[in-house]
């Protein structure tokens, strides 16, 4: 554990530095939310937009979120700025806004936004809480992944968090994050991160069951800890990750990097992807293209679904009827296509 607090606290060290940030009065936080650490919450599937206990989630999540609210302007916060760091698909935010403290204003844009790298832009916050966290894959945390279902990522030989990951990216930006909440596995990961004030929501029996603990309980705890963050924020420290990093992507079933075995410029083993990036942001950028081609390996599940429907080889069919439409249709243009465009789903809130 000692080798796991060094990766990213203390001076100049072999994997990674921190150094402690100067307060400002009346700080502006980024609330960054997640679905998976809610309190109340002990339902693996009740986060997936369209799951019959998604509203119920919903509330959950915003009550979690305004319980923090509470507490960060209580501690003299001048500006409370939310983002939302799930992306369940659905088009509407996945906290309710008219039940959002509304002190508090939810962050949006017409077009599809990264809420992990494209705000952490330095000077924009002077710190980052977030909400409603989980652990990383293989610690059995209730519902535990690393940035997405099917992925372990690890730099310079460390499994990290998203949690971590957000302290990396905004730590680039010189914004540090002072709040978390989420199980009691995610807790041990940030042992990583001891300055953070943690709240404990729930405690994980395994990746899908949990023992729940009084929900007001928690949400008392959760005002009072983030009050203290911002009190105490001039004891945060900024994360910063010694260069070069070398990243290492895992996919995890029923995830698969198979067909990578054999790409030219892959470096492939044990269905691992492994590459050497310039910075954290970089690491980041690399990772991404990687993931949404693991998901590709998603598809038999979904195709085996279908396969099982009523109506399965009909929406097959369909389905393909509609890829060799669009190919004919570009290849009968004569010129490269324009970018399909995207269908009107109103605003943004981060990572739909």
């Amino acid at each position: 554990m000692n080798r796991l607090i060094r990766f990213l606290t203390g001076c100049v060290l072999a994997s990674g530095v921190c150094f402690n940030i100067a307060a400002a009065d009346k700080p502006h936080i980024l609330l960054i939310h997640d679905m998976e650490g809610l309190a109340g919450q002990d339902d693996p599937y009740s986060f997936v937009y369209g799951h019959p206990k998604y509203p119920q989630t919903r509330k959950q999540l915003t009550a979690d979120v305004n319980a923090v609210v509470a507490g960060l302007f209580d501690g003299g916060a001048g500006k409370v700025t939310i983002a939302d760091g799930h992306g369940s698909g659905n088009s509407d935010a996945d906290v309710i806004v008219e039940e959002l403290d509304p002190r508090a204003k939810l962050i949006s844009r017409p077009t599809y936004f990264d809420t992990y790298l494209d705000l952490a832009e330095p000077g924009a916050f002077d710190a980052v809480a977030v909400v409603g966290m989980h652990s990383k894959s293989g610690t059995n945390g209730f519902a535990a992944h690393t940035y997405s279902v099917g992925v372990q990522a690890s730099f310079n030989g460390h499994s990290i968090t998203e949690t971590e990951l957000v302290g990396m990216l905004y730590g680039a930006a010189g914004i540090p994050v002072i709040f978390a909440s989420g199980d009691d596995r995610l807790a041990e990961d940030l042992r990583t991160m001891p300055w953070l004030r943690y709240v404990v929501t729930k405690k994980a029996k395994s990746v899908s069951s949990v023992e729940l603990l009084p929900v007001a309980v928690v949400h008392s705890a959760m005002t009072r800890e983030a009050k203290l963050a911002v009190q105490k924020r001039a004891s945060a420290q900024v994360v910063k990750l010694k260069a070069p990093i070398e990243v290492a992507v895992r996919a995890v079933p029923p995830a698969s990097f198979r067909w990578l075995k054999d790409m030219p410029g892959i470096h492939f083993k044990d269905d691992t992807v492994s590459f050497t990036a310039s910075d954290v942001r970089a690491a980041y950028i690399g990772m991404r293209p990687l993931v949404s081609a693991m998901h590709s390996s998603f598809n038999a599940v979904e195709r085996s679904v279908l396969s099982k429907h009523p109506d399965g080889t009909r929406l097959k069919y369909q389905g393909r009827i509609e890829l060799f439409r669009r190919w004919i249709e570009a290849e009968s243009a004569g010129a490269p296509p324009a970018p399909a465009e995207s269908e009107d789903v109103g605003d943004y809130h981060g990572f739909y």
